[in-house]
Formats: C-alpha cells, structure tokens, sequence
C-alpha cells in the first residue's frame, strides 16, 4: 500500500491540467473533476495513514543529479508525521472542493478556481510527502504560488490584488531564512537528507552555534508561512479571497505547514535550547497578541483570520515548549474546527451577503443548521469541556507548564480566555438578538455546503479523543513509532490545569453573553476604561502602519535617492568621459582638414621641435 503513496498528490495534479484545458467551460459539472480526484486523494492518505498506524513505514529515493561525488535525490516518505497530514490536508481539500461547487456558483471563471484548488492541493500534499529539504522547499515555493492564485482570484478587485501581492512578498521574507538554513545545513552535513541531517545532530558533528543558527532560519521560513509575529499581517488581508479559499488556507493547509516544518525538523530544534526557547516564545506572543486584535474586528472573517494566528501561536508554543505532541494534537483538532467555522461563516455571507457582523443579528431562526455547527466550532475553539479544542489546549499549557515556562504558561491562560471571549462576541452578534440588516431573502445554504460543514462539526467534536488519558493516548503512542523521541512535555500536568483552563474559557463566555446577548454590561467599557488601548487593538496595534512607515516608505525613500545618483553622479560621469571623448574627436578632426598647406606647416613645427629637443639635450649620441 505504502508504495504507491507518490500517487496521492498527483490527482489535485491532474485535476488542474483537466480544468484549465477545460476553463472557458461554463458549466458548473467541471468541479466534480476536483471533488472526484481530491476524493481518491482522500480515500489513499486514510489507507496509508492506517497502514502507518500498523506500523509501516516506507522511504523511496532516486538519484535526480550530482554536485560533485555527492548525490541529489528526490522521491517520497512516509512516516506517522506526515502520514497523519496526508488525511488533514486531503480531507479538508475534499470539503472545501464539495463545499465551493454550491459557493462559486454563477462565477464566470468557475473551472479556474477548481483548478487554482487543485493546484495548491497538489503542492501541500508533495510537500508533506517530501524525504528532504530541497524537495520540500520546491514544493513550499509552489504551496506560495498556489496561495497568491487563490488570494488575488478577485484580481478585478484593488484589495484582493494588493493582499495577493503582500502575501506572497511577506511569506518570501521567510522563505528567505528557510533557504539560507537549508544551504547552512547542506555545507555542514554535506546532505538535504532529514536522516542525515538527524544523525549529524545526534552524533554531535555540528557546532551548537551552527545549530542554534540553521535552527533559527529554517524557523524563520515557518514564522512566514504560519503568520506569526512579526510576519503575520498577511493572513488577515488574504481574506479578500474566497472564502473557501480562507477554510482551504487558514485551517490545515498553508498555515500548518510551517508548524508541520517546525515538527519535522524537530530533532535539529531539541539539540537547542535556545531556538526552543525563541519558538516558545514567538508562539506565547503571537497567541496573545493576535487574540486581542479580535477582540474588536467587525468582520466576520477577519476575527477567524486572527484566530488562526492566535491558534497557531498556540502550536508554536507548545513544540518550544517540548510539547511535540500537544503541538500536533492542536493542528489536528485546529484544522478541523477552523475549517468548520469558516466554512459556517461563508454560509452565512452566502445568506446575508456582508461580512460586517454589526448588519447581521438575529440570524439563528433563519440558519439553525448553520448556527449549530458555528456554535460547536466557536465552544470547539474555545476549549468547552468535552469538545476537540478542550483536551488540544489541555495537552499545550500542561505541556509549558511542565517545561517550567510559567510566564508563558499564564500567558497562554489569558490567551484561552480572550479566544472565548471573541469567539462567542462573534455568535451573539451574528445569530441572536435582532436582526440589524435586510433578511427577507435569507435561506439555509444548499446540501452541498452544508454537509461538508456537518462533517467537519463531528470531527470538531471527536477528535479530541485521539489522546486523553480518559480513553487512551493513542496519538502520543502513533507519534512515538516516528524519528522523533517524545519529549517530557507530552505528559500530563496537574489536575488543575484543566480546571484553570475550563474557567478561561467559561468566563470568556460568560462575559460576551453579559455584554452581547443579556446586554447587561455595555459594549463600549474598554473604551470607556482605556481609550488609548482600545484605539490601538481597534487599529491592530498600527503594525502595518509601522511597517509602511519604516519598510515601505524606507524602500521607497533609498529608491529616490538611487535614482538621482544615478541621474546625477552615474550618468554625470558618463556624460563627462563622453564629452571629453566627443571633444578629442572634433579637435582631431580639424587636423584632418584635407589642405596640403596645413599638413606641410604641421610637419614643420614637427620638425623645429625635434630640432630643438636635441639641440638642448646636446645630441641623440652624447
């Protein structure tokens, strides 16, 4: 079964080729081709996944090309890491293919947009099953292109062309450092291989200031891809795409993919405390700091955007933290109730059509399928007791908690309580109270959107019992038959943890229904108590202002500058060396005037002055 992995990204592959031959097609029976190739994808990544969980494992390679005596491979691996991402990337590509066939109806480029899908598919799926880092950084470069097609599909649209452009520049600047750690660990191992690079790491053959160092950059390629701070703000401006698209890239995809770097890679982050400590704590802040711009967002997807980055915040800090599992265990159960709420989100923008919550309101009587699975997905997130997110964030927290990160233990608790908190602000302004926009023509999502989402609200629900100590750790115990030796931070901590933990989340509940559905607090006591602040979360703590300021208009300012030097200095210089040549040639040319007097005059003061050189020099003999 296991040899025939390689297939699995070449259905999305051939799901593009057909839908871009067929692209003026104005049917809408084109998009069965992804549903139907993404499904086979699907049906391959579960039966690989179950014979991994058997125990099985596989790693083919081929020689591509040489660089000397050294070889260059490509070819495919399967292990309990990535094999379990096989089943998370090809399912929620499958939903979301089943779901946009109802979203993307009546859209003019229909077959493109499937075929944008596949793409992307293709690329996420090659880039799981890569055995090396050079076959992981084509693919990661083509998961970027395939984002920037999904993001800018809009491209008639200003915004969505601009978030097209800064999404794909800003996952660039991390690229950048996956690149130079990739060359740094190929100079010192000599090899792309991961097996390689692990054994050189274990046997002690790279200095630990080289891998504190390659640590750092492979790190900062997967700060890019999985928004974290500082390179975050292209995540909420790619909501401008689709909102499949957003499910697609922001649940278990894109996004993941640099938490997914960051635990393949894992063994070359344990040999370095410090590059553990600088994950842990780029993760504890992100988390928090992206939580508290949520807080205030008026639309729908741009609170879920920040979500994620908060979400995966949380995954960074768990793996710095040398919680290995809890980190895998959160992308897992992430990237089943995000997906679901923004797959909800885009049935009620499909109903309502705005993605500003204060026109909505009142919407639950109209959409109850949909408000039922928001609902599960927002106390998923939220860590309600018995729900997925509960025992995900449980395993992270006791995780920091037992590698004695205390500050950014009771970081992460605040964190807890303020995705609560936003979360349900979201559902009590969009599903209750009344309506404060038009919904005369407000319908329920047809069954092809919403049965993707009903999937997705069961496995929001049970996924969470891959790994408690109540029914057993199976995800602990799969992960424990891979490369990576399970740190001390996979075990469970106190028993209040997840009393403390239940509380946040309790309390961040209890407060947005007392200000948005009982109002018996008002909305504006934030303001009211700390205008200052207030302003700056509302304006996203001026981030992209600082970077326009700085970045942007730095560039642009030493872009001036170079243009008048080259105006003034370069081509002053040029201009001189040019005149000073014209000016040689013009008085050459005068001699050459063609009149025998002249030439005949010109050989006579020749001839004086010979005379008188060796007249005064007393002679060519003396």
């Amino acid at each position: 079964m296991l040899q025939i992995s390689w297939l699995i990204p070449l259905f999305p592959l051939l799901s593009f080729i057909l839908l871009l031959i067929f692209r003026k097609s104005r049917s809408e029976g084109t998009a069965w081709i992804g549903v139907l190739l993404t499904g086979i994808s699907l049906v391959l990544s579960v039966g690989i996944w179950l014979a991994v969980w058997q125990g099985d494992e596989i790693k083919t390679e081929g020689t591509w090309f040489h660089i000397g005596e050294r070889a260059i491979t490509m070819g495919f691996e399967v292990n309990p890491l990535n094999a379990l991402m096989l089943v998370i990337v090809s399912l929620v590509s499958f939903l979301v293919h089943l779901y946009s066939k109802g979203y993307m109806h009546g859209d003019e480029r229909f077959p493109v947009f499937f075929a944008y899908l596949g793409l992307f598919s293709f690329a996420m799926l090659g880039l799981v099953l890569s055995p090396n880092l050079l076959q992981l950084y084509m693919f990661w470069e083509l998961v970027g292109l395939g984002s920037f097609l999904l993001i800018g599909f809009y491209y008639y649209k200003p915004e969505a062309k601009k978030a097209a452009k800064k999404a794909f520049i800003m996952t660039r600047i991390g690229d950048v450092g996956l690149f130079i750690g990739m060359v740094l660990l190929f100079w010192q191992v000599g090899s792309f291989e991961y097996d390689d690079i692990f054994a050189s790491v274990q046997n002690g053959e790279i200095s630990s200031g080289m891998l504190t160092l390659t640590a750092l950059c492979i790190f900062v390629g997967a700060i890019g891809k999985s928004g974290q701070l500082p390179l975050h703000t292209w995540l909420p401006d790619a909501m401008e795409g689709p909102t499949p698209v957003s499910a697609l890239i922001h649940a278990a995809t894109m996004v993941a993919a640099g938490v997914y770097l960051v635990a393949a890679m894992y063994p070359l982050f344990q040999a370095s405390e410090t590059a553990l400590t600088v994950v842990a704590v780029v993760g504890g802040v992100t988390a928090i700091f992206a939580a508290s711009i949520g807080l205030m967002q008026k639309d729908i997807k741009r609170v879920l955007a920040y979500s994620t980055v908060s979400q995966l915040g949380y995954m960074m800090l768990a793996l710095g933290a040398s919680g290995y599992v809890a980190g895998i265990f959160h992308l897992t159960t992430h990237a089943f109730f995000k997906a679901l709420l923004f797959l909800a989100a885009g049935s009620v923008i499909h109903a309502v059509h705005t993605q500003n919550i204060e026109e909505m309101g009142g919407l639950w009587k109209k959409l109850r399928l949909t408000g039922l699975l928001f609902l599960i997905g927002a106390l998923a997130i939220s860590g309600f007791p018995l729900l997925s997110g509960f025992f995900s964030k449980d395993e992270i927290l006791a995780s920091t908690y037992a590698d004695g990160r205390y500050g950014l233990f009771w970081l992460a608790v605040v964190a807890a309580f303020m995705t609560a908190f936003y979360m349900f602000r979201l559902f009590f302004l969009v599903f209750t109270g009344k309506p404060r926009g038009n919904q005369s023509k407000v319908h329920e999502s047809p069954s092809v959107m919403t049965l993707p989402m009903i999937v997705l609200g069961v496995l929001a629900v049970v996924a969470g019992y891959l790994n408690t100590t109540w029914f057993g750790t199976f995800l602990s115990d799969y992960l424990a038959k891979g490369p990576v030796e399970l740190p001390h931070g996979d075990h469970h901590g106190p028993g209040w943890i997840p009393i403390v933990a239940t509380a946040a989340s309790l309390l961040g509940i209890g407060l947005a229904y007392l200000i948005y559905q009982k109002e018996t607090l008002s909305r504006s006591w934030l303001s009211r108590m700390f205008p200052g602040l207030s302003h700056i979360i509302y304006n996203k703590w001026y981030v992209d202002e600082g970077y326009d300021a700085t970045f942007v208009k730095g560039t642009k300012g030493l872009s001036k500058l170079g243009v008048l030097f080259d105006r003034y200095v370069v081509d002053g210089l040029v201009a001189s060396v040019t005149a000073g040549v014209q000016g040689l040639a013009k008085a050459g040319s005068r001699l050459q005037n063609g009149q025998v007097q002249s030439y005949g005059t010109a050989a006579i003061f020749g001839l004086v002055i010979l005379l008188l050189i060796v007249a005064l020099t007393g002679g060519y003999f003396s």
